[in-house]
């Protein structure tokens, strides 16, 4: 049998009082791919930061090729011939596409870039990635974000890399795309790369690699074969718990309608579309990149203009102002929390009560015991783990944060809840978390409007699913009434817009 191309035995990091990980050990083979899972917190971030050079391990050992491997720096491991593909792409959007990729390791003499000799490189690495079309000169911030990840990935293959790791890779990829990255996968197996692949979706995993370590709270929690392990045993060892369904459902009843929406047309999106929701009821939005989705959720908050078309809440018809709509019962958690959705830099009191803060306002004093009182309520309400309501909410994760998101909804006590993409990028033990959350507010009489990509969980929590494309609302039906192929060819079929070719 072959030796491992990495090996990385026993590793332990302590942050003060917080193990992090500990005596932690995996190996991958040229040629092969290992899939890293677990939930966020779990230590998958730290260990890929030991292997990349951004953390020096307390303990442990490393070996790459068979030789002694201790990056100091993150440039050691890239020199090496380890390279990291994140989740947020590191790019500079204004540099050409060689530029991005020789970004460090240019080939120069006497100070001077030589064009000819660096241009060879950058378009070797693209041919081997099936993308020899993709222009060196190309400005990076006008590709498609699916390029931009060849571009990322293709910096690793002039680097030299030998081990490539991809933290999420297909968060923000579209259908296409992610097929896309997948056939570059395989391509990069086939040439010897060892792949190490972190992701939260189950099925990816099993089509990326054959091999898995699962770790939970900073420790190998389970190792083998994937063939030889059920998506609910998985979970279990991500969670440390049995889990009887990965998603969840809470019985609820639909009652009367809340919110009509009558021909409504924003400047892009959306076009002319007509729906309802009752009260107590999910409704899912699908749609591929593009459809519209994001767009319809911002017009009926009044954060997009609408040109034409009703919103009707209740009896009544809001203005569409955000104020108004938020005033009439609407609460929207937006699919981008870094720079949207939560204020970064406050702490979770700040973010969880600005939209209501008046309720705790007396005489224009703040009283903070009363709020940090009403924080911590909501905080044990949804579970969200964290030291306490001060703590900054970009230090908590990102299953954490959305949790937040919601709690600030409810909090501003929304009765209607525009949930655009709230699973994305978190793990599956907290996605169960908020899909069983979902299905208690409907209990409650909550009604929610969930807009995702990931066709399995809509078809699973929703009652009803409608499909989009191009800024229209094609059709809705019952969640039974669907299955995935359906829901796709809906979407296909109606999406007539050539989609861009990833340059």
């Amino acid at each position: 049998m072959s030796e491992p191309m990495l090996q990385m035995s026993g590793i332990s990091k302590r942050f003060g009082a917080t193990q992090a990980l500990q005596s932690v050990s995996l190996e991958v083979k040229a040629g092969e791919a290992l899939a890293l899972i677990g939930e966020n917190g779990a230590g998958k971030s730290t260990l890929m930061k030991v292997l990349s050079g951004a953390h020096r391990p307390d303990s442990g050992s490393m070996l790459l090729n068979g030789q002694p491997f201790q990056p100091q720096r993150p440039v050691d491991a890239r020199r090496a011939g380890v390279a990291m593909i994140y989740q947020e792409l590191n790019l500079a959007p204004d540099l050409s596409v060689e530029d991005n990729i020789m970004l460090g390791i240019e080939a120069s003499r006497l100070g001077c870039v030589r064009r000819s000799q660096q241009r060879e490189k950058v378009r070797s690495a693209l041919a081997v990635l099936g993308h020899d079309d993709l222009p060196p000169e190309r400005r990076v911030g006008s590709l498609s974000i699916g390029a931009q990840q060849v571009v990322e990935i293709a910096r690793g293959l002039v680097s030299e890399a030998r081990v490539m790791i991809f933290d999420e890779p297909t968060s923000s990829l579209s259908r296409h795309d992610v097929g896309r990255l997948f056939a570059i996968l395989e391509r990069l197996k086939q040439q010897g790369m060892a792949i190490i692949y972190i992701s939260h979706f189950l099925e990816e995993v099993r089509q990326v690699a054959k091999n898995y370590v699962v770790l939970r709270d900073g420790q190998t929690a389970g190792a083998g074969s994937l063939d030889k392990r059920s998506d609910d045993e998985l979970v279990s060892m991500m969670i440390g718990r049995s889990v009887d369904n990965l998603f969840p459902k809470v019985p609820h009843q639909l009652g009367p309608t809340v919110l009509k929406v009558e021909n409504l047309t924003g400047q892009k999106a959306p076009l002319d579309t007509s729906f309802e929701l009752r009260r107590g009821e999910i409704l899912g939005l699908f749609g591929l990149i593009g459809a519209g989705r994001t767009e319809t959720l911002r017009c009926l908050l009044g954060l997009d203009n609408s040109l034409q078309g009703h919103v009707t809440v209740g009896n009544a018809r809001p203005a569409a102002r955000p104020n108004a709509r938020m005033q009439a019962g609407l609460g929207l958690v937006s699919e981008d929390r870094k720079s949207e959705g939560l204020a970064q830099p406050l702490s979770i009191a700040d973010n969880l009560t600005l939209s209501a803060l008046g309720r705790y306002s007396r005489g224009g004093l703040l009283r903070l015991g009363e709020r940090r009182r009403a924080v911590s309520d909501w905080m044990t309400r949804l579970s969200v783990k964290a030291r306490d309501p001060e703590q900054q909410i970009n230090q908590l994760s990102g299953g954490n944060q959305q949790k937040v998101a919601i709690a600030r909804v409810l909090h501003q006590a929304a009765e209607i809840l525009l949930l655009d993409e709230p699973t994305r990028g978190i793990d599956v033990g907290t996605k169960a978390e908020i899909y069983r959350l979902m299905g208690a507010l409907a209990s409650q009489g909550k009604s929610i409007i969930f807009v995702s990509s990931y066709l399995p969980e809509l078809l699973a929590v929703c009652d009803s699913v409608g499909v989009m494309s191009r800024g229209k609302l094609r059709e809705i039906r019952a969640a039974d009434d669907w299955t995935e192929n359906e829901v796709l060819s809906v979407a296909i079929a109606a999406n007539t817009e050539v989609e861009e070719v990833d340059q």
